[in-house]
């Protein structure tokens, strides 16, 4: 079997590449015709809607035609379902440049999220770095249990004023490690109200990190910080640089400070390095990531790192790229470019005032619905918003109005409990030390509460230590003395726990066995067992495409899929739907009718985002964002009012608010603006009327009072 590099190139070797437009080629051919000694870095900024998926597919494709090794290629993605369509593609696209797929039996060995390689290397390194190879990986609800019991050890929890919840504790603690911030800086611009307890702070960060040590387990921002520190070495730094030859990241505008840090220490002189991105798409700032990474990528090599622009979009109508344009040019720093189209169309976006937020419930359903008439499905018809719960009053219309709709959002597979129950029994499988697997495990058995808990995992810390093998956990559990209420499922208890402590059952029959000793567990505590029981029999046929249990485990904390039962927010609906999503969310879709609700300020953008320019610009870019998700249709909605309950010292009442700053007026042009609904407007009434009208309230009023005399 011959590898890409042995394999004789098509006679024909650019006719692969005929459907790529100029730009597209330029950033597909840059360099590659060296592909063992590859030039300086590539910065490919690749608009809204511009093929970048596509490109950056043809440019993996390409460096394997010309000889590159697949195995010494590195593709970074922000989720396990890009990383493998963009492998699928690679695939297909070399494979009809070869003419052959057998030369592309070895595959990208290391196509991934960033979370997924880093995990991957650390367990390559675990042991240079200090690093028990058996650790386990917590996702965000676990570390932040795991947060909990630290700050309740630390007696943070009893203080007399209200100490910061755990999941604000984890997120200031996610936020230092993700920017590099320090901790006070991180307090006064994203916490300000838990500035007065930054040494506390500090005090439980430190307990947490020493926790997560004993115990061997990582969590998600572990997973980038040790790679990076792992990478700051110099001698695992030229390993790890010596493994790949290029280096290609997509969306890299999404990226945060300990990404960029990891990327440079792979790559320090750039060459090899590809990035793919836009930075008017960068509205990830929540996350931890910047901008300023995309903004400031080519001046960090020496030369400047080559820049390709994609300009040319195959989405959106030339009405709504205009107009997009024209919102994104205002932003304060930017790279230059100018989105263009060939489908021309005479239909400009709307910009729609309303009076309040039952009329743009109202016109979106109606507009919906008519676009409906017209043959346009459901599916291809999207409502955009900026926060979750801004859809409110239109997810009571649209249910009022037996309009099917899916809202992107809701509890994710790992959050379903039934779901984490099982996978803590792996966890604590793959390492007795996970206190937080081990302390949810034990409560599963009736008469079992915290401190028993507690009690059995002392017990299996004193005897399981660093070194020692996974199975004495068995013999710890064997040897306690359990309360009287869990006598009677404490010995099945064991013998599940000795066989996967001792991986006397092969993966993935191991699965089936401890799911059979669960079921018992799932029927006594839920009434809805048998919807709960699909997701572990879908989990069950998950494990069985994993080689081992600790691939599995990784994998499916790090790219959860969707959960099937009713607590997962999915609702069982026809076959076709409207959707609604926040912007975020929203990123990389595009669907033929788009409506963006509340385009006022105070929405968009948020009141919480206005701090500063940096703020107001991000804001700017989550509306482009939603308009460039449009292929002919927009609809930006303007209420004049809104309804606020319980506002301080003020009571429930009508806000009146304006425009989105993002249109000004001398925007207003590339628009189709008009009120809803197109009535005529009454004229104002006369002496003579108001004179009827008030004689007539008092006639009304004396009849009211009438009825109760």
């Amino acid at each position: 079997m011959l590898s890409v590099a042995e394999t004789p190139p098509p006679s024909d070797t650019t006719a692969w590449l005929a459907k790529l437009n100029d730009a597209q080629r330029e950033a597909v051919e840059f360099g590659t015709d060296t592909p063992h000694a590859p030039p300086g870095a590539l910065l490919v900024i690749a608009g809204a809607g511009s093929g970048k998926t596509s490109t950056l597919a043809h440019r993996v494709a390409n460096l394997m035609v010309k000889g590159a090794d697949p195995r010494r290629i590195l593709l970074l993605t922000f989720s396990r379902r890009a990383a493998l369509e963009m492998t699928r593609r690679v695939t297909r696209i070399a494979t009809a440049a070869l003419g052959t797929r057998a030369a592309l039996a070895q595959g990208l060995t290391w196509a991934g999220t960033f979370h997924s390689v880093g995990a991957r290397l650390l367990r390559e390194y675990a042991e240079p770095i200090g690093l028990a190879p058996a650790f386990t990986i917590n996702d965000r609800e676990d570390s932040a249990d795991l947060m909990n019991l630290v700050r309740h050890e630390l007696g943070l929890s009893a203080k007399e004023r209200r100490f910061p919840a755990k999941g604000t504790c984890f997120a200031i603690y996610s936020r230092v490690v993700n920017t590099g911030a320090s901790l006070g800086q991180v307090l006064e611009s994203a916490f300000p109200w838990c500035r007065e307890w930054e040494a506390d702070l500090r005090m439980l960060f430190a307990a947490y990190v020493d926790a997560k040590q004993k115990q061997s387990v990582l969590d998600y921002d572990d997973l980038l910080l040790y790679w990076s520190h792992m990478a700051a070495e110099p001698a695992i730094a030229a390993d790890l640089s010596a493994r790949f030859d290029h280096v290609l990241v997509d969306e890299y505008q999404d990226t945060n400070r300990l990404q960029a840090s990891i990327l440079l220490a792979l790559k320090p002189d750039g060459r090899g390095l590809t990035v793919v991105g836009d930075d008017a798409q960068s509205i990830y700032s929540f996350r931890g990531a910047t901008v300023r990474n995309i903004l400031d990528f080519p001046a960090q090599f020496d030369p400047p790192a080559a820049q390709v622009t994609l300009e040319r979009n195959y989405r959106s109508t030339e009405p709504i790229l205009a107009a997009s344009n024209a919102v994104i040019e205002l932003a304060s720093e930017r790279y230059t470019k100018n989105l263009w189209t060939d489908k021309a169309s005479a239909q400009r976006p709307r910009l729609v005032t309303v009076a309040d937020e039952a009329d743009q419930a109202r016109y979106v359903v109606e507009q919906v619905l008519e676009a409906r008439e017209q043959g346009m499905k459901l599916k291809s018809q999207a409502v955009l918003f900026r926060a979750a719960h801004h859809s409110a009053a239109l997810e009571i219309e649209l249910t009022r109005r037996n309009i099917p709709f899916v809202k992107f959002g809701g509890l994710k597979f790992l959050d379903s409990v039934h779901v984490k129950d099982v996978l803590a029994v792996l966890r604590w499988a793959e390492n007795p030390r996970d206190r937080v697997a081990g302390f949810r495990v034990v409560q599963l058995l009736p008469g079992v509460g915290p401190a028993t808990a507690a009690k059995v995992l002392d017990e299996i810390v004193a005897r399981v230590g660093p070194g020692n093998p996974a199975d004495t956990a068995g013999g710890a559990l064997a040897a306690f003395a359990p309360p009287p209420r869990a006598q009677e499922d404490w010995h099945p208890f064991v013998k599940l726990m000795s066989s996967v402590y001792g991986r006397q059952t092969p993966w993935p029959a191991e699965f089936e066995m401890v799911r059979r000793w669960y079921e018992p567990h799932l029927e006594r505590n839920h009434e809805d067992a048998a919807i709960r029981h699909a997701d572990v029999l879908q989990m069950e046929s998950i494990a069985g495409t994993y080689a081992s249990r600790e691939r599995f485990l990784t994998e499916l904390t790090l790219d959860p899929p969707d959960a099937t039962s009713d607590e997962s927010g999915v609702p069982l609906i026809d076959e076709d739907y409207l959707i609604l999503s926040t912007i975020h969310s929203a990123k990389g879709q595009e669907w033929r009718n788009v409506f963006v609700l509340n385009g006022v300020d105070g929405c968009i953008p948020s009141d919480l985002g206005t701090g500063s320019e940096e703020e107001i610009d991000e804001e700017r870019r989550l509306l482009y964002v939603a308009m460039t998700r449009a292929k002919e249709d927009l609809h930006i909605v303007v209420p004049q009012r809104f309804y606020v309950h319980n506002q301080t010292h003020m009571g429930d009442r009508h806000v009146w608010a304006s425009r989105t700053r993002f249109i000004p007026a001398h925007l207003m042009p590339l628009f189709d603006a008009y009120a809803w609904p197109r009535v005529p407007v009454p004229s104002a009434p006369t002496a003579t009327g108001l004179a009827a009208a008030a004689q007539a309230k008092i006639e009304i009023g004396a009849r009211l009072r009438k009825m109760w005399d």
